[in-house]
């Protein structure tokens, strides 16, 4: 019966110390649009690795390498000298119209979240319009367990979720027909 016995008590108390301190959970985000306009007519606007004027929180994009894999972009945000994004292409296909990247540095004061890489990718609608998809995972900005308010899930989910929802409005808005 001892067996069982230091089974039972590793049960109790080991593995429940174990979950406590497993560490963050990788967070996804995937939001879509309809946008007004064929897809050729939309990648021709966001196809371009190196260009995120369509962006209303991107006041520059500076990089080198083109639509080329390894491509590097660095975002500034709101206005010259302003914060900054640092971003790396892993995947773009003119065909797919879609993308792929990561981002390489950012403060966590600007964008709470670590890890994070992200998809965006431009469908047929039908009726000459097109579907807008962005996708990120990533995890918060504080990697340890009990993280301050301003980098928990919570914020980090928020964050990612205004800034493809105010790029997507943006298309939208670019698109819309009077």
């Amino acid at each position: 019966m001892r067996p069982l016995r230091y089974l039972a008590i590793f049960v109790g108390i080991v593995l429940p110390a174990a979950v406590l301190a497993h560490g963050p959970t990788r967070q996804k985000v995937t939001l879509s649009a309809e946008v007004a306009a064929p897809p050729e007519e939309v990648w021709a606007v966001i196809g371009n690795f190196q260009d995120m004027s369509w962006h209303p929180a991107v006041f520059a994009t500076t990089g080198s390498g083109g639509n080329d894999i390894d491509a590097t972009r660095v975002l500034t945000l709101g206005a010259e000298g302003g914060p900054t994004i640092s971003e790396v292409l892993y995947k773009h296909d003119d065909a797919a119209m879609s993308y792929s990247y990561r981002i390489t540095d950012v403060l966590v004061e600007v964008l709470p979240v670590t890890n994070y890489s992200s998809h965006l990718t431009v469908k047929p609608a039908g009726d000459g319009k097109s579907l807008v998809e962005w996708r990120g995972a990533f995890y918060r900005g504080y990697p340890n367990n009990d993280p301050p308010p301003e980098l928990n899930d919570e914020a980090a989910i928020a964050a990612v979720t205004g800034i493809y929802q105010a790029g997507l409005d943006a298309l939208v808005a670019r698109f819309a027909t009077n």
